[in-house]
């Protein structure tokens, strides 16, 4: 390993003890998302949310657990970017981590399990997730890890959608809680699960920004 190897780098390395050696994953910008501080007690988001989300991102967090949450703007209306989101079947469509989805039990609906093969060099090969909350509605997703081969175990997201103030764009909330695994800190946890949530928003925002010029 170099004698100053890229902070993301040493997050994967000491995420996962077996791997000698992992490569670095991208430090996107943070002009657009913020990351609040782990916690021992639920977290809740301090920037001004519609009540109709704003309760999903509260987190009931155990004296061993992590939480935190990222915020993308997005110059898209809310209905493109939802059409992104949902799609619990397909998440490499803006997931660049992601190699390959399955569905293995379900319809798409609430309760619907997937599998999720990543791409190498990350500390995890595949991950079976749960479809918690699919609220067309109110633009809410949630699932929970429920089985793989990684170390984040216990790990649940909630990813909301609401109009931006201005009205001609979205406002995408992440917020996850998540174990911290033996011999890492919750610093190290929480920066390793932020980086990776901010690529994946960044990346939606491009992709439904794209899709927003199409559709004028």
């Amino acid at each position: 390993m170099p004698a100053n190897p890229p902070k993301s780098a040493l997050l994967l390395h000491r995420i996962n003890s077996n791997t000698a050696a992992a490569p670095p994953i991208p430090s996107p910008d943070d002009d657009n998302s913020f990351m609040l501080s782990p916690k021992r007690y639920p977290l809740a988001c301090t920037m001004p949310l519609p009540d109709t989300v704003a309760s999903h991102h509260t987190h009931p967090v155990g004296p061993n657990q992590c939480c935190s949450a990222v915020v993308q703007q997005i110059a898209a209306p809310v209905s493109t970017v939802w059409s992104v989101v949902r799609r619990f079947d397909n998440p490499q469509a803006y997931k660049h981590f992601v190699k390959s989805c399955h569905v293995i039990v379900g319809d798409g609906e609430v309760g619907t399990l997937r599998e999720v093969n990543v791409i190498s060099g990350l500390p995890a090969a595949r991950s079976t997730e749960r479809l918690e909350i699919l609220d067309d509605e109110r633009h809410v997703l949630s699932f929970s890890v429920v089985g793989g081969d990684h170390r984040l175990a216990n790990y649940r997201s909630v990813t909301t959608l609401h109009a931006s103030a201005t009205g001609n764009g979205t406002v995408v909330v992440e917020s996850y809680v998540v174990d911290v695994p033996a011999g890492n800190t919750k610093d190290d946890t929480c920066g390793f699960v932020d980086t990776i949530v901010r690529c994946n928003l960044q990346s939606l925002a491009q992709i439904a920004e794209n899709l927003g010029s199409r559709r004028k």
